[in-house]
């Protein structure tokens, strides 16, 4: 095929990622976000469709396509279709969704639904299979979505503001994550900081049932000198090293606050980091992962 004239005329995104961790859900939200949308598409026909799209006269401007190991055997041809599509002259994002293992399990046994690669394994060896089949897609992927604690509601909200056609394709959405060491580290996590330093307010009585979104937790975080050191170094560091991100082009970046628990010192931190972004002028999305947990 010979390279084409696209330009700026179509937007291609592709959604892939493990079977379970939400594919279903996203392709849903980029129709109601206007994109043209096709599951489980051979990725053979991926390059003479994404051609067909271009001469629809400005009709299918918007594309969406889902492309898993639901395919089998033709899913192996998915790396040679991009290929294929950027010797055409297509650009292409991708979207990768994924979560915990044990996530993943448990919403296949939910469905009684069997997983495409473990026909006569377990579940957990066919997650394994899929894992190592999607490893060099996901470290293409433009955009990693980690499903395990997100409500489908939540990752609309994500697509959605990654997404939508109103955003600044040069800009950089930066999604601040607060969460508990205990219970792991966000799989998503670009940019992890441990706050666990800090004086903790689990240990005072009066503290210990709230979060850090209630004023005296918040009080007793930031009236110590470290915290106030702290947060001026960090915000001086990511002043700092955000634009270098930007200016190489990345479209997303995942700051983690971690502390013990995940739900006192790291929701105080992460508030105020989500406020100052803003000030910034960045996009900018807050969660508090595990702010419900015991």
């Amino acid at each position: 095929m010979k390279p084409v004239d696209v330009g700026e005329k179509i937007r291609f995104v592709l959604i892939t990622g493990l079977s379970g961790a939400g594919k279903t859900e996203a392709i849903r939200c980029f129709e109601d976000l206007g994109f043209f949308c096709v599951d489980n598409l051979p990725p053979t026909f991926i390059p003479k469709f994404a051609e067909l799209c271009l001469h629809s006269e400005g009709k299918i401007s918007s594309i969406a396509l889902v492309c898993d190991v639901r395919g089998r055997e033709f899913f192996l041809n998915l790396m040679e279709a991009l290929k294929t599509m950027e010797s055409m002259g297509f650009q292409y994002e991708i979207l990768f969704l994924e979560a915990t293992d044990e996530r993943l399990i448990r919403r296949f046994k939910e469905t009684r639904r069997r997983h495409p690669l473990a026909e006569q394994g377990s579940i957990s060896e066919g997650i394994k299979e899929e894992r190592k089949l999607l490893e060099k897609f996901k470290g293409k992927a433009d955009l990693i979505i980690d499903t395990t604690d997100l409500a489908p509601k939540e990752l609309k909200e994500k697509i959605k503001e990654f997404f939508s056609k109103e955003r600044d394709k040069n800009s950089i959405l930066v999604s601040v994550v607060s969460f508990g060491f205990k219970y792991g580290i966000p799989m998503d996590a670009d940019l992890v900081f441990d706050v666990r330093f800090l004086p903790n307010p689990h240990y005072v009585d009066s503290l210990r049932p709230l979060t850090g979104n209630d004023f005296s937790v918040k009080e007793y975080v930031w009236q110590w000198v470290i915290t106030r050191q702290f947060f001026q170094r960090l915000r001086s560091f990511l002043k700092f090293l955000i634009p270098c991100y930007v200016r190489e082009g990345k479209t997303q970046l995942v700051i983690a606050i971690g502390c013990t628990g995940g739900k006192h010192r790291s929701v105080t931190i992460s508030n105020e980091l989500s406020n100052v972004l803003k000030e910034y002028n960045y996009q900018t999305t807050l969660e508090h992962r595990d702010i419900l947990k015991n």
